[in-house]
């Protein structure tokens, strides 16, 4: 295996981006791809290593945009006769090769953690970030009294930690993020400002209904369309009564996981396309 692909692999992981792991399993000859060759391809289409001459580049970069949406491994066979290659879990598609080579080719999407943006040092937002570290988020933590060695002595874990609200930047190819709110009074307008313009799946914020009133007309003298703040869940979590900061940060997950299935279960089924038969004057 291919020391530096291992190394890319292992840095767009740090970096919380997507992407499909593609391997050559098996191959008849005559192909130029050898058993175990190996390419990552991202979320935009980047391609590095090798699988092959470049007619198997559109169709390994077909399915591996399809494997980053559905989130499901597939193994498929490129053949110039694909009818004749049909077996049980694998996609038969054209090989438009000259070389009349069969390689059968491996792709396991990479899909990065949910991030998660908590704009507080408050003991809600502490319960918050822990919580989410442990359901698997990327947990990013945004305040400007906050220290990422003070939140490390108190065991609160954050992949990133930013005092300045506007510097905060999601990392590209991780999924929309989920945005909390609970800096409890301090700096509230400044944070739900920044974190309107993320444009997170979710917006909570931790504030009693009378004070996000108030912070809500404060926002919409400053420009912010109403339309944008009636959005946000404020109280932000589930009425589960919770009083504590980890029931409070309890009721705030179980909230974003609902509306994340819930998103998930609504989205459209991918839509299952025939291999094309065209050929190609292409070879490998």
């Amino acid at each position: 295996m291919n020391k530096q692909l291992l190394e890319r692999a292992a840095e767009l992981a740090r970096r919380g981006e997507s992407f499909v792991f593609a391997v050559v399993v098996r191959r008849e000859p005559y192909s130029s791809s050898q058993q175990g060759d190996a390419a990552i391809i991202t979320a935009d289409g980047s391609y590095h290593g090798w699988l092959g001459g470049n007619c198997t580049r559109p169709q390994v970069l077909r399915e591996a945009a399809q494997a980053l949406l559905d989130g499901k491994p597939r193994l498929i066979a490129l053949s110039p006769e694909p009818e004749l290659h049909v077996r049980a879990g694998v996609t038969p598609l054209p090989m438009t090769c000259h070389s009349g080579g069969t390689v059968d080719i491996f792709l396991e999407p990479v899909l990065a953690a949910p991030r998660l943006v908590v704009f507080g040092v408050s003991p809600v937002a502490r319960a918050v970030a822990q919580l989410g570290k442990a359901m698997g988020y990327l947990v990013d933590i945004v305040d400007p009294d906050a220290h990422a060695a003070e939140l490390r002595s108190t065991a609160v874990p954050a992949d990133r930690v930013f005092t300045d609200p506007a510097a905060v930047e999601l990392r590209s190819g991780a999924p929309v993020a989920s945005v909390v709110v609970a800096s409890m009074g301090e700096h509230d307008e400044d944070s739900v400002a920044a974190a309107l313009a993320m444009r997170p799946a979710y917006l909570g914020v931790v504030a009693s209904r009378k004070r996000f009133a108030v912070l809500r007309e404060t926002l919409i003298e400053r420009g912010i369309s109403a339309h944008a703040l009636d959005a946000i869940r404020s109280p932000a979590g589930l009425d589960l009564g919770g009083r504590q900061p980890e029931e409070v940060a309890l009721s705030i997950l179980a909230e974003i996981v609902q509306i994340r299935r819930a998103a998930e279960r609504a989205r459209p089924a991918p839509v299952e396309t025939e291999p094309s038969s065209a050929t190609s004057t292409q070879t490998s």
